[in-house]
């Protein structure tokens, strides 16, 4: 097959402000005899990539290209004859025109070679669009609930904050397992959209004592488990409203790191506190073929729904605004890029 000498990909030739992103020509990606070809569809859109943009992550080379987080088509199968003999990719079913989504670091551009070990099958009756808004956020929700702290039948959990992308699906899977929800939100609309989509009580943190509301709910008790992915201005109060031999689930900093703290803290109702990386629960083959096909299971029969808030074009344009929409906090679930069609 003959591919196309250069294509366009969002990149960034310094670190900076939204300004630094823009829409530029770059080599067709060097194809590996282990690696898929990709013609990509969607670029999912995610705090990470404010972090690489910024410099809070560093870039390995400039110009740099950006994303972790897209959905495509197979347009090259590996050459590689031990990938080929390997039952895991095997498992996969991985042919011309098979359908996936990626993640991966450098996916936003419209042609990616990578690793097999980074795809995930797409069923066919799911829109890239979906596949491209639920990956990430799917296998975060999907796997924190599973392993952070398996959510069961009549468990009551907090979720910090429920109205974005991962809130959202987290509200979801978490009312599949039979839970009880309470989240924290900004407004009186994204309560209404938390409402919508299965939370049982949600509190307006900006109106609202959060660690009353949460202790009235549950009879001075606290709650099984608490997602948070705000960090470091709803650390402490967590320890308050979490129940005794309870779990914290500490996902994210959107409101910067959470401070170093003394484990004797822990002692005083027993709590559990763990700080996971989504990465780390897909690691092995086995891995994130089960999570894959439990998410994409999910989303087939409608139990795990994503809310994509706006598609962008695939322009300079776009790539800034995205990244200054997602950070002004005013959007409710999922940014994409729609790269081709």
């Amino acid at each position: 097959m003959t591919y196309p000498s250069a294509i366009q990909a969002i990149t960034i030739a310094e670190t900076g402000g939204p300004e630094v992103l823009k829409k530029t020509e770059i080599p067709f990606p060097t194809v590996e005899p282990e690696h898929l070809v990709i013609k990509v569809d969607y670029f999912g859109i995610n705090f990470i990539d404010t972090a690489y943009r910024r410099g809070i992550y560093p870039a390995d080379k400039f110009p740099f290209v950006m994303g972790v987080e897209a959905s495509g088509t197979v347009i090259r199968l590996p050459t590689d004859p031990a990938v080929l003999d390997d039952p895991d990719y095997q498992k996969r079913g991985y042919k011309q025109g098979s359908r996936v989504a990626v993640d991966t670091p450098g996916s936003h551009a419209q042609y990616i070679s990578v690793s097999w070990r980074t795809l995930y099958p797409v069923p066919e009756n799911i829109p890239a669009s979906t596949a491209a808004a639920s990956l990430i956020q799917g296998l975060t929700a999907i796997s924190f609930m599973e392993e952070s702290y398996n959510v069961q039948n009549g468990d009551i959990v907090l979720i910090h904050t429920i109205a974005g992308g991962v809130g959202v699906l987290m509200c979801q899977f978490a009312k599949y397992r039979g839970a009880i929800v309470i989240g924290t939100t900004s407004t009186k609309e994204k309560a209404e959209l938390a409402k919508s989509n299965g939370a049982d009580h949600v509190i307006i943190y900006k109106e609202e004592d959060t660690i009353a509301r949460v202790l009235e709910i549950t009879n001075g008790e606290g709650v099984h488990a608490i997602f948070d992915g705000v960090g470091k201005d709803t650390f402490e109060a967590d320890f308050r409203m979490i129940r005794r031999k309870g779990t914290l689930v500490s996902m994210g900093g959107a409101s910067g790191a959470v401070p170093p703290f003394p484990p004797l803290k822990l002692s005083e109702k027993n709590v559990t506190v763990v700080r996971p990386r989504m990465s780390n629960y897909v690691y092995t083959p086995s891995e994130s073929l089960y999570y894959g096909n439990a998410l994409f299971g999910l989303l087939s029969n409608s139990t795990l729904r994503p809310l994509i808030h706006k598609e962008y074009p695939f322009t300079t344009e776009g790539a800034r605004e995205a990244q200054i929409d997602l950070m002004g906090g005013k959007t409710v679930g999922k940014l994409l890029i729609k790269v081709s069609g």
